[in-house]
């Protein structure tokens, strides 16, 4: 019996929500086994898919290990696991949810110091004073000390946090911290700010793809089907079908709306008759206009719920990367 392939779902909480919806929204509604209970899970309609849920930490690690296929969790777990340099794994999608900073986050109290040039300084000034480094504490200890060396800062350790990072200054266990917050308000809660350039990461949910992991010839063409629903659901999200009749435009007109608003004809532009293209949601309107100016009477524009086309790009980036024929 052929391996299956294997995705890695949150197990709880908003980012399982999230994660449920979106791949609903491409056609994989998954169904957990064993009435919610259960670690495992299917895509009915779908054959040679196992569904794994872990917790968004496990996710990223064992994608970065190679022991499921895909994966949604935070661009921060992932950076963090992956070592300096390595490319086991592949980012496909940022998905718009779980939205979070990973920041840099000092004592109000420090009215002096806004910028990593001026936690230098202090970090320099402690150890000369005390001849003992400033501590960090954190959970993020690799995107930690490649962020402070990105800022030349070495006069520091980093204590590593277990529990609420940001109760630590406050405790006296360490001087600063480096965290995850979303809002703010936690870090407000506790006399703490963010430094203006320590936002060390922007991170949200990704879809991403294990380099490393078994991609037998069966496993790769049910990614194929996955992967080009995703694809397709994407691509019917981010453009909008306008539709209109081509008689009374002047000739090349057409062709100048594609150019001008990234539009496309994706069943050609016939000479005569109606005319239908794909354009960039954002850029709607601005082709709208154009089109009414160049003396098209009506025009009408739909959301589409997927667009499948001949390439698929997401199974393109994981072929171009392993290299299959």
């Amino acid at each position: 019996m052929s391996k299956p392939l294997i995705i890695g779902v949150p197990s709880k909480g908003r980012l399982q929500e999230n994660a449920n919806a979106f791949f609903t929204g491409a056609g994989l509604s998954v169904r957990q086994l064993g009435g919610g209970r259960s670690y495992a899970g299917t895509v009915p309609g779908v054959s040679g898919v196992e569904i794994a849920y872990l917790s968004a930490a496990e996710i990223a690690r064992d994608l970065v290990e190679g022991r499921i296929h895909l994966g949604v969790t935070g661009e921060d777990l992932l950076r963090e696991t992956l070592a300096e340099g390595a490319e086991t794994v592949e980012l496909l999608s940022p998905l718009g949810f779980g939205h979070a900073n990973v920041v840099v986050a000092v004592p109000q109290s420090w009215i002096d110091v806004s910028t990593m040039a001026d936690l230098d300084d202090v970090a320099a000034a402690f150890y000369a004073s005390r001849r003992q480094r400033m501590r960090v504490a954190t959970k993020y200890l690799n995107l930690t000390r490649g962020f402070f060396a990105r800022h030349g800062i070495a006069d520091y350790r980093i204590v590593e946090s277990l529990g609420a990072t940001e109760g630590a200054p406050g405790a006296g266990s360490a001087e600063l911290i480096v965290d995850i917050t979303t809002t703010g308000a936690t870090l407000a809660a506790n006399a703490l700010k963010v430094l203006d350039d320590g936002v060390m990461l922007r991170s949200e949910a990704n879809l991403a793809a294990a380099l490393s992991a078994d991609w037998a010839k069966p496993v790769r063409r049910v990614l194929a089907e996955v992967l080009g629903r995703i694809a397709a659901r994407q691509r019917g999200l981010a453009v909008r079908e306008v539709r209109f009749k081509a008689a009374s435009l002047a000739k090349g007109a057409v062709e100048k709306a594609l150019a001008a608003y990234d539009a496309v004809a994706p069943f050609g532009v016939p000479a005569s008759g109606g005319v239908t293209l794909h354009c960039p949601a954002a850029k709607v309107y601005a082709l709208v206009a154009s089109l009414k100016a160049a003396g098209v009477e009506t025009v009408s524009v739909a959301r589409l719920e997927h667009v499948f086309e001949a390439e698929n790009p997401l199974y393109a980036r994981i072929a171009a990367k392993l290299g299959w024929a």
